[in-house]
């Protein structure tokens, strides 16, 4: 048996010819690799701002296709909605071009004096029911003559008027806002030719004449 003694320590085995300083470990020296991290660090930072720019760019160009989407499709509601509009009225005119006969048939009766009892009650709703339509009754003696909103059915001369003007309305017109359904059928009347020339003409003569008739007789008598 062999006995250890205390207090000796044991050394590793030093090959013959080695130092002791062969015996201690050394420290371990860099590898090339872990010189270069500076610089591996740097590549990395270049290719992170490089990605980062992408994303910024793609979150730009999204950004602007949702813009556009979106004017895209408030336009449509727009579009949408003045077309629902135009419908609806289109509609409702059609409507009330339907009942424009009766219309005309009551104010025919309101003018004989017929409209009377049950009858007028019936009639004036359905008037009252056109108007919260839009319906719109057009056309009054005196007016000018307007094309556009009137149609003439008779034609004659007058002394008292100065433009083509309405003496008689023999139907009313009517609209919806800007919309004419119907125009009114009137009587029109224009300026008698030559009034305008003739009686200035007229006056002038009458003046010439009192003027030599007041020179033969001496003239004005003084107060």
């Amino acid at each position: 048996m062999t006995e250890e003694n205390p207090g000796f320590e044991e050394k590793p085995d030093v090959p013959s010819g080695a130092t002791p300083d062969d015996a201690e470990p050394k420290a371990a020296t860099p590898s090339p690799e872990e010189g270069a991290a500076p610089d591996g660090d740097a590549s990395d930072n270049a290719g992170l701002l490089a990605q980062l720019d992408q994303a910024r760019t793609a979150l730009s160009e999204r950004t602007a296709d949702l813009q556009r989407l979106q004017a895209e499709y408030q336009n449509y509601r727009r579009r949408v909605e003045r077309d629902r509009a135009t419908v609806k009225e289109i509609a409702v005119a059609n409507l009330l071009a339907e009942l424009l006969p009766v219309l005309d048939d009551i104010g025919r009766a309101r003018e004989h004096g017929e409209l009377v009892g049950g009858f007028k009650s019936v009639a004036e709703s359905l008037e009252t029911v056109a108007a919260k339509l839009g319906l719109q009754q057009f056309g009054k003696e005196g007016e000018p003559f307007d094309p556009t909103i009137h149609e003439a059915l008779m034609h004659s001369y007058a002394p008292d008027v100065t433009e083509t003007t309405c003496v008689a309305i023999l139907q009313p017109g009517y609209r919806i806002g800007e919309r004419t359904i119907r125009p009114a059928r009137v009587a029109v009347a224009e300026p008698q030719p030559g009034a305008q020339t003739v009686k200035p003409a007229e006056e002038s003569t009458e003046a010439k004449a009192d003027s030599a008739e007041n020179k033969e007789n001496g003239g004005p008598e003084e107060g």
